[in-house]
């Protein structure tokens, strides 16, 4: 049980400091388009950084709310526990590879 515990632990360290990298990501770049030369960036790559970063802050709320809930780390769609090493590599991951590659 320590060892489930302390998976959860790391995994919920993981999701924080992501949520606070795509925050902070998110923040610069908003800032960028602030400036008349938007930061040194072209318009539509800032959007599409801004989408990104802002969909990675989505995921990530997601995800620890999901935590909270007790649900993380169960497939979406199959009902199935997603592999330890699949959330490693993507916390924020809904579904287990089979899954996904259906979607």
């Amino acid at each position: 049980m320590t060892h489930a515990l302390d998976r959860t632990d790391t995994l919920r360290e993981l999701l924080d400091r992501q949520f606070g990298e795509y925050t902070d990501q998110l923040t610069e770049l908003t800032l960028h388009t602030r400036q008349p030369d938007y930061g040194g960036h072209d318009p539509d790559t800032l959007r599409r950084l801004i989408e990104t970063a802002r969909q990675g802050v989505a995921d990530t709320a997601q995800a620890l709310k999901r935590m909270s809930e007790g649900t993380y780390g169960v497939c979406e769609r199959c009902g199935q526990d997603i592999p330890t090493a699949r959330l490693e590599i993507l916390p924020s991951a809904r579904f287990c590879v089979p899954c996904q590659q259906r979607r």
